[in-house]
Formats: C-alpha cells, structure tokens, sequence
C-alpha cells in the first residue's frame, strides 16, 4: 500500500508561510491547552513539529513522543527539533498507537488531523488506551465556519466546510471511549481546542495502575 493511501482525507500539511502566519507562538498554544513541565506526551500527527518543538522545551524534564505517517514530514520535524534530547520521532500510523507507544503517558495531543480520521471512535479508544489514568486528550480543530470565512494571507484555509466538526461532534464520538470534556479553549482567529479526561476503566487491553487531499490541513 503507498503511504499516500495512508493519509487521512483532508489532513495534508499546508505551507508553512501561512501555517507559521496562523500560528505564530506556538508554544503558548500548547500552555492554554494545559501542557507543562514534567509530562510525558504524544503529539499525534506531529506534521512537520511546529508544535513538536516548543512542546519538548515546555515539558523538560518530561518527554515527547511525535508521530507522523509521512517521513517527509518526520525530517522536517527532526531538524525542527534538533540538539533537544528529550524528543523521539516515530514513522506509524496513528492507528497504531498502542502499538507504537507501550508506556503510559499524561497528555496526547491531535492538532488540525482529527477532521479526517475515517473511524473517530476506534482513535479515541486507540488514544484511551496509551493514557494513564486522568490523563488527557486534547483535539485542536477549525471551528466549524464556511472555509470562505477562514482566510489566512488572503486566501480560505483550512478543510472543506463539510468536514469541519463543532465542539459537540467532537464531544458525541470521543467520551464514549470514556472521556470526559473537561474544557473547550478558544484558539484565535479560527480554532478550539477540545480538552477531554480519561475517566472510564479500559477494557482490558491496558492495564497499567500508574498516574490528504485537495483541502488544506
């Protein structure tokens, strides 16, 4: 199967002129949706780790575990996070993610992606299971407004207004896997991001006691 196959619909990663123009200081972002020192975290998805890199610098003494599909992108990130030692790089699909990261961790994070997973449920579970208990999963996501009212640099950005998912979308298909939405952050001019908590018991597949397209991504 090509790795183009493997990409979620609507999810490929934009230029970064305006990418960098719509999220300019990433790393405060990461401390609004409440990533701090000491945590271990995934960055799902990682793209090319323009949140990858603040998000090592902000965690220290913690880690960060940042998987993408796409090599391209996963060099791009490598230099992005370059002479940081607290960062691993991982090439997987990110429904593979109990394969991918054994240990438990405090925080995963899914930026701009979660539009386009096909089987939302089935990541949501995929993300419970690699979480310690009360740990947390935060979707960033475009508000779900006309593509023509979301311009950057000029031009309408971001996936098909079709595909966009309101905060309560996100809500309906992700706490059945047993999270609770703790708090909604706005993220100006176009985001939010939806912050859940695990809080049901696994189902047996973890049990470790301790704390593409035409679219524009």
């Amino acid at each position: 199967m090509m790795v183009d196959e493997l990409f979620f619909p609507a999810t490929v990663m934009p230029d970064q002129d305006w990418w960098q123009a719509l999220w300019p200081d990433p790393e405060k972002v990461l401390v609004e949706l409440g990533i701090c020192s000491g945590m271990t975290v995934v960055d799902l998805c990682c793209g090319d780790g323009l949140f990858t890199a603040p998000m090592c610098r902000l965690v220290q003494p913690g880690r960060v575990v940042g998987i993408d599909i796409d090599p391209t992108m996963l060099q791009q990130a490598q230099a992005a996070c370059e002479g940081i030692g607290n960062c691993t790089l991982l090439e997987g699909d990110a429904r593979q993610l109990r394969e991918l990261v054994p240990e438990p961790v405090d925080y995963v994070l899914i930026a701009n992606t979660f539009h386009g997973v096909p089987d939302k449920a089935a990541l949501a579970s995929s993300v419970f299971a690699v979480l310690k208990p009360g740990g947390q999963f935060t979707i960033v996501n475009w508000h779900a407004l006309a593509r023509e009212r979301t311009t950057v640099l000029g031009k309408p950005r971001g996936p098909a207004t079709i595909a966009r998912m309101a905060q309560e979308a996100v809500q309906a298909v992700v706490e059945p896997a047993g999270f609770r939405l703790e708090r909604v952050v706005e993220l100006p001019p176009y985001h939010y991001g939806a912050l859940f908590v695990k809080t049901g018991t696994d189902s047996g597949q973890r049990q470790t006691p301790l704390h593409g397209g035409q679219y524009d991504r």
